[in-house]
């Protein structure tokens, strides 16, 4: 797993080079397919990572690690990808985690492994607030950042 906060930027870019925002198809095998054709895994707790990330670059599975971990912060921000529309989210956590249950399990929606605009909107969220931004700073950011040329964003509301 990638430690230093100086490598985050490399490690996001990467990221999202790989992933790009693409339609891929994963075989399901034991997991649950959503409407939107999303994966969703449950597993006994958030850093128990899903099967579905076995073959994802290690900055994937760190960014679907710091979103688990950052809850309190990604559901005050908004995606920018049209995961409101396609897939029902509400917020940028909801790319990345679909429930938490009250055992501590976890059910993780691959969503976020398909789509550039989360894994960057995430990772650039979370590299702010552990820089000492407050949510509302780092919302404003991400609004600003994607107001043009993105889709409408989920409907995250205001703190």
């Amino acid at each position: 797993m990638i430690r230093g906060k100086k490598l985050f930027p490399i490690a996001l870019l990467s990221a999202i080079f790989i992933a790009g925002c693409s339609n891929a198809q994963q075989e399901p095998g034991n997991h649950e397919q959503t409407a939107s054709g999303d994966i969703r895994e449950e597993t006994e707790s958030a850093e128990v990572l899903p099967n579905f990330l076995a073959d994802k670059p290690e900055e994937i599975k760190e960014i679907y690690l710091n979103a688990a971990r950052n809850r309190e912060l990604l559901e005050h921000i908004p995606c920018y990808c049209g995961c409101g529309e396609s897939a029902g989210h509400q917020n940028s956590y909801d790319c990345f985690v679909a429930e938490n249950k009250k055992d501590g399990a976890v059910v993780w929606d691959e969503h976020g492994t398909k789509c550039g605009v989360c894994l960057e909107i995430a990772a650039t969220s979370i590299q702010d607030y552990q820089s000492g931004k407050s949510i509302k700073e780092i919302r404003k950011k991400i609004d600003e950042t994607y107001k043009e040329g993105y889709a409408e964003p989920t409907p995250t509301p205001n703190l």
